[in-house]
């Protein structure tokens, strides 16, 4: 089965390969400087005839591309980037690597081998462009390379059979320790997915949810104990349990990265050293305890990486830029544009950030919050529909359901008048429902909001003044147009002023003619109260 699009947050264990890999030759400067690295990265997002097309395969392909090239020690040279190309194209091109590594082995240097590739796939075999690429020659191509280390990471559905035959299952964060020198040989087979399980991808984050995580913890967000590098363990850690988490919210359900290792030899090893001081990179600091995004540009530009909510600070080191920044607080989203400049340390503070109640992220449509909806209550009064009356003031009560572009609500009022002149005392009871729909506007300090509301109910007046006017109850309907303004309290909560202009159809009776009219009557209404919204 190929790999299925899915429009949640993303695929999992493609690049613990590439954590793996750099572990091996990133632990100490000299021994980088003694490792090539050679890297063949495939992304394609056409399959066979019968494959969806995906959206992101050739996307990932390119991240990781550049996270090789830019924190992983490998020199484009010695890199080849495929997107959209064929099964033998891809073949011929790792046969061609494997032909420069034996030439590099043989001048006595040590050489690290890293093949990745994301895109539609069966258990037997990639899916390439309408080509097919047999996973069983691809292993034994990479398996077979006299590199003195190897790495194979495939991001595909059902790739899992490539480790499960050789006794990959899904695991916990483990603790692997290789040589920070690539003196003994080693294999490492990865899987974004069971040998049962499709991988999936992400609109919202225009990517595999593996990927995307484990950029984030190479860039920094996996640095656990702030010492600058970033270790297998540490990256590992991040990135699976991120991944199960988001990828647990999806319909799919979770995707367990598989592995199988080869592995000998002892040392901490660092995938990855972050270069916070160079003039090339920049670095942000975050504070724990909150999640955040990091956005290219502006907040429509290509995700750059995201910092998880922890016990501790985070850092992510990035290229100097414009980005923006979103995080999430317990009652409001914090998000602002952020210029770096090139060899800074910036910390992400939150007077740097404007804070967005979530009602308004649910009309940004942004971040994965769509819906929002609660309660509304507060004091009316609306102004008599005669002289002799008094202003008819009571309570409200509702229901809102926020949309994107739109709020959806259910209002019932209830209010108390009295009338009086020289002939006659009565009391007016009023019960109305109201369905109403609004659009609102987010503007500093408040929202202003505009719309319309129908309703009907019935109206019962008691006369106190003995004659032959009777109690009575008049059914009645209005039609109003509605004008209000809410102010953020945090925490989802907001007061509330509203003003509506109504128009109320009901029987009107003259006592003194015995005649029935129906004829609107006009009246205005003031409301105050307080919202909550819950997502």
């Amino acid at each position: 089965m190929s790999r299925r699009r899915r429009f949640f947050p993303l695929r999992l264990s493609t690049m613990l390969a590439l954590t793996l890999a750099i572990a091996s030759w990133l632990c100490a400067s000299s021994a980088m400087a003694a490792v090539r690295r050679y890297a063949l990265v495939i992304g394609n997002d056409r399959g066979d005839a019968g494959d969806v097309a995906l959206r992101y395969a050739e996307t990932d392909a390119a991240r990781v591309y550049d996270v090789l090239k830019d924190l992983g020690g490998f020199e484009p040279a010695d890199m080849v980037l495929l997107k959209g190309e064929s099964g033998p194209r891809a073949q011929a091109t790792l046969i061609t690597l494997n032909d420069r590594i034996r030439a590099t082995i043989a001048s006595g240097n040590e050489v690290l081998l890293f093949v990745y590739y994301s895109g539609h796939a069966t258990s037997d075999a990639l899916h390439m462009s309408g080509t097919r690429f047999d996973l069983t020659q691809l292993e034994q191509l990479v398996r077979g390379s006299s590199a003195t280390f190897r790495i194979l990471a495939v991001d595909a559905c059902r790739s899992g059979a490539l480790t499960r035959v050789k006794g990959g299952h899904p695991a916990p964060p483990f603790d692997i320790r290789i040589d920070e020198h690539l003196s003994e040989q080693g294999l490492v087979l990865l899987t974004s997915s069971a040998a049962n399980e499709d991988a999936q991808e992400s609109d919202a984050l225009k990517g595999s949810f593996f990927t995307h995580y484990l950029v984030s913890a190479l860039l920094g967000a996996g640095d656990a104990d702030g010492d600058g590098s970033v270790t297998l363990e540490e990256a590992y850690r991040y990135t699976y349990d991120a991944t199960l988490r988001s990828s647990s919210q999806t319909w799919a359900g979770p995707q367990h990265p598989t592995f199988r290792y080869e592995l000998r030899g002892a040392g901490r090893l660092a995938l990855t050293q972050l270069p916070f001081a160079a003039s090339s990179r920049s670095t942000l600091t975050f504070p724990p305890a909150r999640a955040y995004l990091v956005m290219a540009g502006s907040e429509r530009g290509p995700l750059v990486g995201e910092v998880t909510a922890g016990s501790i600070g985070r850092r992510l080191s990035v290229k100097p830029g414009k980005y923006f920044v979103r995080g999430r607080a317990p009652d409001a989203l914090l998000e602002g544009e952020i210029d770096v400049p090139a060899g800074v340390t910036m910390d992400v503070r939150d007077d740097r950030l404007q804070r967005i109640a979530y009602a308004r992220l649910v009309r940004k449509g942004a971040d994965d919050v769509r819906l929002g909806h609660g309660p509304e209550a507060g004091y009316f009064f609306r102004t008599p529909f005669s002289n002799a009356s008094s202003l008819c003031q009571g309570f409200f009560a509702g229901w809102a359901l926020h949309l994107p572009d739109i709020s959806l609500s259910a209002r019932i009022h209830g209010c108390h008048a009295t009338f009086r002149n020289d002939t006659l005392r009565a009391s007016t009871n009023s019960l109305e429902g109201e369905v109403r729909l609004t659009h609102s506007w987010d503007i500093p300090l408040v929202t202003f909001d505009i719309g319309a509301a129908l309703g009907g109910g019935v109206f019962r007046q008691t006369f106190e003044t003995t004659g032959e006017a009777p109690s009575r109850t008049t059914p009645t309907g209005s039609l109003a147009l509605l004008l209000g303004l809410r102010l953020d309290l945090g925490a989802g909560f907001s007061l509330l002023a509203e003003s509506a202009f109504v128009s109320q159809l009901y029987a009107q009776h003259d006592s003194l003619t015995e005649t029935t009219s129906l004829g609107p009557r006009f009246a205005f209404r003031q409301s105050f109260g307080l919202t909550k919204v819950w997502f």
